[in-house]
């Protein structure tokens, strides 16, 4: 049923027929690993194009469906705009301007650190965490890179007088608002119910749902909710992740793309012309995205150096170089 959780419903059964294999291990020049998912193309009128494996199983988007819940943060009367609004739709680095950022919007409405339901974590960027706890400081839930997305959610909470302890249960107002907001945008029922990495309620979508979601942020009517989400990720993509992360480098070097990722190696995009994909990969292995999506650009004719960029995710020998990870499709 639409909106049932996993521990009320049965648990979808394995497909029958494997995922056809998007990407492949290649080291010293032998394939020693592959990949396998599912990817869906749609062109610029909304049909599919390219569909690889299962397009239509639900699948959890994880972070891939922030835009689609600070959009519903907008609908619940928070005004956020640029950074902010970036920041709320964000899985960042725990980069310095991002946690500053968010101890501001903190106080701007009067919480603390405290309040955040996020779980304690290290910044997600290895450098990053690396200099946090070289500096002594130990797993915070201000560093957990879904903690602009939190203190968004409780100051919508805060501005409509709505519990803010219970925030993140899927009957609490603000989760109402976003899973209808993923409907929405998804053009399908939320199947499945289950929880995020950070404790938010985590609305299933297909993978063709999710590239229509995609689409509909970037055409939507200017000052909509989704159109200003939109903007603003476009607008600030470092606040969207990091200044070391591929979907930062890809919305700076293509105006107008919409661009985000989701832990269990799940990617989703939107061309400004509304062209749109979205693609999972089985095993979850989030090295893949890069070249896989790199590989789907530049079959839809784009041509920028960024591709070769975000394709190149080598494999080491001691100090060498000895292979890559590589499309293979």
């Amino acid at each position: 049923m639409p909106g049932q959780s996993p521990s009320a419903a049965a648990a979808p059964s394995a497909p029958s027929v494997p995922s056809p294999v998007l990407a492949e291990v290649v080291r010293s020049g032998f394939v020693e690993g592959r990949h396998r998912g599912s990817l869906v193309v749609l062109g610029a009128d909304g049909s599919v194009e390219q569909a690889l494996g299962d397009i239509t199983a639900p699948v959890f988007p994880r972070s891939t469906n922030k835009p689609m819940q600070a959009a519903a943060i907008l609908r619940a009367g928070l005004d956020l705009s640029g950074e902010r609004l970036a920041l709320a739709a964000a899985s960042h680095s725990g980069e310095r301007f991002h946690l500053d950022l968010i101890r501001t919007m903190l106080a701007e409405h009067g919480l603390t650190a405290d309040q955040l339901q996020t779980p304690p974590d290290l910044p997600l960027d290895p450098q990053e965490a690396e200099h946090y706890l070289a500096s002594g400081h130990r797993r915070d839930r201000l560093t957990m890179n879904c903690s602009g997305k939190h203190t968004a959610m409780l100051a919508a909470c805060a501005l409509n007088d709505w519990p803010m302890e219970t925030y993140l249960e899927q009957d609490h107002p603000l989760q109402q608002l976003i899973l209808d907001a993923v409907r929405t945008a998804g053009g399908e029922e939320v199947a499945h119910i289950g929880t995020d990495g950070c404790g938010a309620p985590l609305m299933s979508l297909s993978l063709t749902g999710l590239a229509r979601a995609f689409r509909h942020f970037v055409l939507a009517e200017p000052g909509t909710p989704e159109r200003r989400v939109a903007d603003a990720m476009r607008a600030h993509p470092e606040y969207v992740a990091g200044t070391r992360r591929p979907d930062t480098w890809l919305m700076q070097a293509l105006p107008g793309t919409l661009c985000k990722m989701g832990a269990e190696a799940v990617q989703a995009l939107a061309l400004p012309d509304g062209r749109a994909l979205a693609f999972k990969i089985d095993d979850g292995a989030t090295r893949t995205l890069g070249p896989i999506l790199a590989r789907v650009l530049r079959d839809l004719g784009v041509d920028d150096p960024v591709l070769a960029r975000i394709a190149d995710v080598p494999l080491h020998g001691g100090a060498d170089r000895v292979g890559e990870i590589r499309a293979a499709f």
